[in-house]
């Protein structure tokens, strides 16, 4: 058990150890593919134009969009056009829908030089996968595959915070509760969470130890946010206030069960992953507290939540747990958060 908050930060900190095997892995994986070579195989051609003729096998691209898809600037792009272009494999002509952009599209030598270059990277992979059964070729699709997606959202969270709550934070914190909760038609007077009394004061329901709650910020802005506390006992009623008093506190967190509790996020955070990440966030903060299951009540027009929500593992229950005032939400879920 740790003593503060902010030992579990810390230690996390230190355990990077465990990000850095994937790190070390990318880095070789990038070395042993070439990328490093100022040409790919026995062809007179850089990774990145080489990446370029690929893109531009179909149709011709704008060089702004075309550096958008190989995520690299738009000069680096244009010098690689540029050099395509001095070599006879590219030609640029005006963008009939903005006249302010190129068009860059292959000529028939750059075509032939792309079929060589299919050819040169079709010999590499047989070779490799003939190294791996039929059914590693398939787990290595699947990791690399969700490696790819976290790296997409971990690029669209690009400027993105997320800290613990502040005080400052209630207000802002309780309108996007409110604005989404109508969204949905989750009013307060059918026992949703809009309805909690503490609403207007999150800050000071996750004070405890084994409770947080965290905001995600863009441009000192508010944007959504997600807890983590201590599920209500049912034989420890909370008190008539809406706080949890010490015995309950006590009792809940010895059953070792937690709730997933207040995940709500403005328009402008979703589709970028951040309900996925602050969830695991709030599990390893729940694994690292001591608590052996996480519990959470949803209801089904929530789609895209019930969705998340399966996908990270946690399973539909037949029955509520605890007491929390959430008549309403039809659908409990709990997560096993340990392997016995």
């Amino acid at each position: 058990m740790l003593n503060s908050k902010n030992d579990i930060f810390s230690k996390d900190k230190a355990e990077q150890v465990q990000g850095s095997g994937l790190r070390t892995l990318s880095r070789h994986l990038v070395r042993q593919l070439g990328m490093l070579n100022s040409a790919c195989g026995d062809l007179p051609l850089s990774p990145v134009q080489a990446h370029a003729l690929i893109e531009l096998r179909h149709q011709a691209i704008p060089i702004k969009q075309l550096a958008q898809i190989l995520n690299i600037d738009k000069s680096n792009a244009s010098r690689a056009i540029t050099n395509l272009v001095e070599k006879g494999l590219a030609q640029t002509k005006s963008n009939p829908k903005d006249s302010r952009s190129l068009l860059a599209h292959l000529t028939p030598q750059g075509k032939k030089l792309l079929h060589k270059l299919d050819l040169q990277q079709n010999i590499v992979f047989e070779q490799i996968l003939s190294q791996l059964s039929a059914e590693e070729t398939k787990q290595i699709e699947s990791a690399i595959t969700v490696y790819h997606k976290a790296i997409c959202r971990s690029q669209a969270q690009q400027g993105l915070t997320i800290r613990e709550i502040k005080p400052k934070d209630d207000e802002a914190m309780a309108q996007i509760i409110r604005e989404v909760s109508a969204e949905y038609g989750l009013t307060a007077d059918k026992g949703y969470g809009v309805s909690d009394p503490s609403l207007d004061s999150l800050s000071q329901e996750y004070q405890s130890d084994n409770a947080c709650y965290w905001v995600i910020e863009e441009d000192g802005v508010i944007q959504g946010g997600g807890g983590i506390a201590p599920i209500h006992s049912k034989s420890n009623p909370v008190e008539s206030d809406g706080l949890k008093s010490e015995s309950e506190s006590k009792t809940a967190f010895e059953d070792g069960v937690c709730e997933l509790q207040k995940m709500y996020f403005s328009h402008q955070l979703r589709g970028k992953g951040l309900a996925r990440r602050l969830a695991y966030q709030a599990i390893n903060f729940a694994r690292e507290r001591g608590y052996h299951s996480c519990y959470l009540e949803t209801t089904a027009c929530l789609k895209e939540a019930v969705k998340l929500y399966e996908s990270i593992g946690f399973e539909h229950l037949q029955s509520h747990l605890g007491n929390t005032g959430h008549d309403a939400c039809e659908m409990p879920m709990l997560l096993k958060l340990t392997k016995n």
